[in-house]
């Protein structure tokens, strides 16, 4: 994700699912500090709430959103 923020800027769109750790999380802060969009898996749908609860933490998740409302969130975008 940082490499895509620093290539196309806020073009990029970041989208963290249930997982373990933080490094997608200042990924994805660096694409919405280049004005991309971002959003994070709700908690209530994550088998693991790890990932995106880094970001949610790091203020780096524009929305948050249950799994079955990401496509929608994504399509909303474009």
């Amino acid at each position: 994700m940082k490499s895509a923020a620093e290539v196309v800027g806020c073009r990029t769109m970041g989208v963290l699912l249930t997982g373990m750790g933080r490094d997608g999380a200042q990924g994805m802060l660096a694409i919405k500090n280049q004005g991309g969009p971002t959003m994070a898996e709700h908690e209530s749908s994550c088998v693991v709430y790890g990932m995106p609860k880094a970001a949610v933490d790091l203020g780096a998740a524009g929305k948050v959103v249950p799994l079955k409302q990401i496509a929608q969130e994504i399509q909303a975008v474009f």
